[in-house]
């Protein structure tokens, strides 16, 4: 496994392979990997000839009073699940190198409407950070595909919409969120939870099956399906950010035109914020119908 923490190193070696003809897939990461993580790397395994993997903790997603200094930095430990997975080419840049002039003075890339709902909505200005990065760290490596896990059902349809409007030649694929034996989608936060919240956390995701299986059988009332998810979250001792039955396209409230459901939640468990979501299929005759938890 190659690692470089430098624009033009990487480049270099990129060039060379395209000479070579050689696809690269590309997986962007903060670091402190976990199995979701590696799930992504299979994954691009199977899309192309070289895996490019990034971690870079990029401060322009973080909002004041966020966790950027006490976010979990295991680069060491990183760089061993990499190789065991059998990752090409590692990139590891500081900040000066993804952002030169300063954060400040930094172009950003903003795709409207998708960013300011649901997580949007509470973290100001995080999904213009992240749509910024994204395109930087694509325009830097070049990658015929990106893969990213659904367990961000929002991040990633924004960069989807981001590639589509901006023309960029990427395959955009999303991976099943990756989940512990309980139900709980991994994420680099979890090690965050106490071991009383951790044995709390689960409820989240059952709450979203509770509501899944609720509308599959017909309940079709979603603003009392919305209160009483959210109400049995604050009873389990989360403090819900929001819980949302939404178009798994727009993310914006289901209408009669709606051909996917997204149930999406928020909430944080003390000082940690836990996301998650389950998607519902509708069948062309309207009538609801279930798919498979992602």
């Amino acid at each position: 496994m190659q690692t470089y923490s430098t624009n033009t190193q990487l480049q270099n070696t990129l060039r060379k392979a395209r000479e070579r003809a050689q696809t690269v897939a590309f997986v962007p990461t903060m670091g402190n990997l976990h199995e979701g993580h590696l799930d992504l790397v299979r994954k691009a395994h199977t899309l192309c000839d070289l895996v490019v993997v990034s971690i870079f903790v990029n401060p322009l997603q973080f909002g004041a009073g966020e966790d950027l200094d006490t976010y979990p930095r295991t680069l060491a430990a990183d760089k061993e699940k990499l190789f065991k997975e059998g990752v090409d080419i590692l990139y590891t840049p500081g900040v000066e190198e993804i952002y030169p002039e300063g954060m400040a003075a930094q172009t950003l890339v903003r795709v409207p409407g998708l960013s300011e709902t649901l997580c949007g909505s509470s973290r100001p200005g995080h999904f213009d950070g992240v749509t910024t990065v994204v395109s930087k760290l694509f325009n830097i490596v070049q990658p015929d595909a990106a893969i990213f896990g659904e367990k961000d059902f929002q991040q990633l349809s924004i960069i989807q919409k981001m590639v589509r409007d901006l023309c960029m030649p990427i395959k955009v694929v999303g991976t099943p969120t990756a989940r512990d034996d309980d139900g709980l989608a991994k994420s680099s936060r979890n090690g965050f939870l106490s071991i009383e919240q951790r044995h709390i956390a689960p409820i989240i995701h059952q709450t979203l099956l509770t509501c899944r299986e609720a509308i599959a059988c017909g309940f079709d009332n979603f603003l009392q399906l919305e209160s009483h998810a959210r109400m049995k979250l604050l009873q389990a001792g989360f403090e819900p950010d929001y819980f949302a039955i939404r178009d798994a396209r727009t993310l914006r409230a289901v209408t009669e035109d709606t051909e996917e459901i997204a149930i999406l939640a928020a909430a944080r468990l003390g000082s940690t914020r836990l996301i998650d979501n389950v998607h519902l299929t509708l069948n062309p005759a309207g009538d609801w119908g279930m798919l498979a938890a992602h």
